[in-house]
């Protein structure tokens, strides 16, 4: 299966420093949503402490986490430091906060750094 960049996509943003749990069960429930998806890695190394990875190492462990489950369902891009997102009329998308349960909330990638020793 290869990804359609014609079919409905839900947009995944993040600086993602690095993936976790959390990110990977809100792909997944994107994925439910909408049938693929678009990640977005924010080219964010350097920027503070909470960014020691860049956006390649990023982007490799994103697909070593998906590929094998995902194949084809799923692209990658990086993008620059995005901050905010705007439109201005009604442009045929929506933006939407999941909410995940509490031990997905819970999860902490500042505490996943310091056990990773970055």
């Amino acid at each position: 299966m290869q990804f359609n960049s014609k079919a409905p996509t839900g947009l995944m943003i993040g600086r993602f420093q690095p993936w976790h749990k959390g990110h990977r069960t809100l792909f997944e429930k994107i994925l439910g949503k909408e049938g693929q998806v678009c990640i977005v890695v924010r080219d964010t190394q350097g920027t503070s402490d909470k960014d020691p990875f860049d956006a390649e190492a990023v982007v490799t462990n994103i697909h070593h986490d998906l590929e094998a489950d995902y194949h084809g369902k799923y692209t990658i891009h990086v993008l620059p430091n995005i901050t905010g997102v705007y439109y201005g009329r009604d442009v045929g998308y929506k933006v939407e906060q999941l909410k995940l349960d509490d031990e997905i909330e819970a999860i902490s990638a500042t505490k996943i750094r310091k056990e990773m020793g970055v």
